[in-house]
């Protein structure tokens, strides 16, 4: 809370003034009438206010324009809002993850994304971690929890796209449009292809198209999103697999490591003396620790 409010409104300073100091007990000092640097400073927070809805303004104008533009592309409803998008990221099938992202309300809703850790597949296999993702989203959907998409973009061809009817059907879904988008020839972005469930050849757009241009913003956030999550989850197994190689370190001795020092780095770079300094390490066992990383 600020110490002073300068502002062109008129009111009871006294009343405001004691709100603060009764509510918060702090002093605020409350101007109305400003002068001198005091009403520079209001003109100039009026103006950049201004110059910031002004900008607000043009962007939701923009993200409208794009959506009517994405509506056109697929004849779209205009009860049309919720899309949700998929992608798998992994490294030579290790630490797979699957993201899902949500576009509803004319924008990105990143509180309602989630990661989801695949396992028990064959390493690599794409369209068994889509199949797993799928099936682990929608199945509470298809019970009447959650909300159920208006669209789904799948990043990948028609392989992944005919994983995601099959899903979808299974599951007794109904009025979802499906849509894979296929990387175009060298990766290029701009040259995808679109392929929609119902069209047996995939949908061509211009690259300048600002539909198409939502699309790959969404798309790349679903990309970003699983490759962030799946650097994280192979973090965390080399942490963890480093220390379980150690014999003696069980889970709890693991985890006091890293509570105490913070990070493998650091239990790395520690000394025999700090070592013991662990609940649970004794002289014999942080010799062996220090020898490991040594």
């Amino acid at each position: 809370i600020p110490k002073l409010i300068v502002t062109q409104q008129h009111v009871n300073q006294s009343l405001l003034s004691e709100f603060f100091r009764l509510n918060y007990d702090i002093e605020v000092k409350v101007i109305n009438k400003a002068i001198g640097d005091k009403r520079v400073w209001l003109t100039m927070a009026q103006k950049n206010a201004q110059i910031a809805l002004k900008q607000k303004l043009m962007q939701s104008e923009s993200q409208e324009n794009r959506v009517e533009a994405l509506k056109a592309i697929f004849n779209l409803p205009e009860s049309f809002s919720r899309i949700e998008c998929f992608d798998i990221s992994h490294t030579m099938g290790e630490g797979t993850v699957a993201s899902c992202v949500v576009f509803d309300k004319g924008n990105l809703q990143n509180k309602e994304y989630r990661r989801f850790n695949i396992d028990g597949i064959t390493p690599g296999d794409d369209y068994a971690a889509m199949r797993e993702v799928l099936t682990r989203r929608y199945k509470k959907i298809a019970t009447g929890e959650g909300i159920k998409p208006d669209l789904i973009f799948i990043d990948g061809g028609k392989g992944q796209l005919n994983i995601a009817i099959e899903v979808i059907q299974e599951l007794g879904l109904n009025d979802i449009l499906l849509v894979g988008i296929a990387k175009g020839e060298g990766r290029k972005p701009g040259l995808e292809q679109l392929f929609v469930e119902s069209k047996d050849q995939p949908i061509i757009v211009k690259k300048d198209n600002v539909g198409f241009h939502l699309i790959q913003q969404i798309r790349d956030e679903a990309h970003r999103f699983a490759i962030s999550g799946h650097r994280a989850k192979r973090a965390k197994k080399r942490i963890t697999s480093s220390l379980e190689d150690i014999e003696g370190i069980g889970a709890q001795k693991r985890k006091n490591l890293l509570v105490y020092f913070g990070g493998i780095e650091r239990i790395k770079n520690a000394s025999i003396e700090e070592i013991i300094m662990v609940d649970g390490i004794d002289k014999k066992l942080a010799e062996k620790i220090y020898d490991y990383f040594h």
